[in-house]
């Protein structure tokens, strides 16, 4: 069976119940999310043997994130433990012709302000077949693309293929930020995951004859944006 290893954040999701918008009555779910830990989760559901690797607070809350992984059947052993705080995100679902909205509260979490040092990558990727991360992980700071850079140059030293989901995240980083750091990651990258707006946000490639904001494509652009 392959072995995944997935890294980033995951976060307290609060958000209302059902389609109320924010403080419309007195309640809120809270869940546990993540770009790479839903993978993790999802590849588990698969029966496959996914781990999570990301740090989070030693306190309740944290532990109550590695234990909702826990349940769901992914390896949490390579969790770094230290740091303050779990990042909050709160969720406004859309309805009709309402969008979603995103509010993040999650400056100086555990992961924004972890080290190279906290993570033994050799030992990670021990035994391990595949490395999936995402462009939301390294656009939480410098220290963050660091600690992706070596993971991917351990992962590469092991053999093992890398993912990256490239995910721009306007709120994080700035479109140059982006260019920088994802155009020095996917060097390694085997499998590069992305739809027309991320190549355009990120690397500035665009597809021909479209208009990536206007709602119509070009289905033969896409052929010139792979390559």
């Amino acid at each position: 069976m392959a072995r995944i290893i997935t890294f980033g954040e995951i976060m307290l999701r609060l958000a209302p119940n059902g389609y109320y918008r924010f403080f419309q009555n007195d309640q809120m779910q809270a869940t546990f999310g993540g770009g790479e830990a839903n993978v993790a989760v999802s590849l588990a559901n698969y029966g496959m043997d996914a781990a999570f690797v990301t740090k989070l607070p030693a306190h309740a809350i944290g532990q109550a994130a590695v234990n909702s992984l826990r349940g769901l059947g992914v390896d949490t052993s390579m969790i770094t433990r230290g740091g303050d705080r779990v990042g909050i995100y709160y969720l406004e679902k859309g309805a009709s012709q309402r969008g979603s909205v995103c509010i993040y509260d999650r400056a100086h979490s555990a992961i924004q302000e972890a080290s190279p040092a906290d993570f033994d990558w050799d030992a990670i990727f021990e035994g391990a077949d595949w490395f999936h991360f995402t462009g939301i992980t390294p656009a939480l700071g410098e220290n963050v693309v660091e600690i992706c850079r070596e993971a991917c140059k351990a992962a590469k030293a092991h053999g093992v293929k890398i993912s990256c989901d490239l995910n721009y995240r306007g709120k994080l980083w700035t479109r140059e930020q982006a260019r920088a750091a994802m155009t020095d990651l996917c060097q390694y990258v085997d499998v590069c995951i992305s739809n027309e707006e991320d190549a355009k946000d990120v690397f500035g490639i665009e597809a021909e004859n479209t208009d990536i904001y206007g709602g119509k494509l070009n289905k033969e652009g896409y052929k010139s944006v792979a390559k």
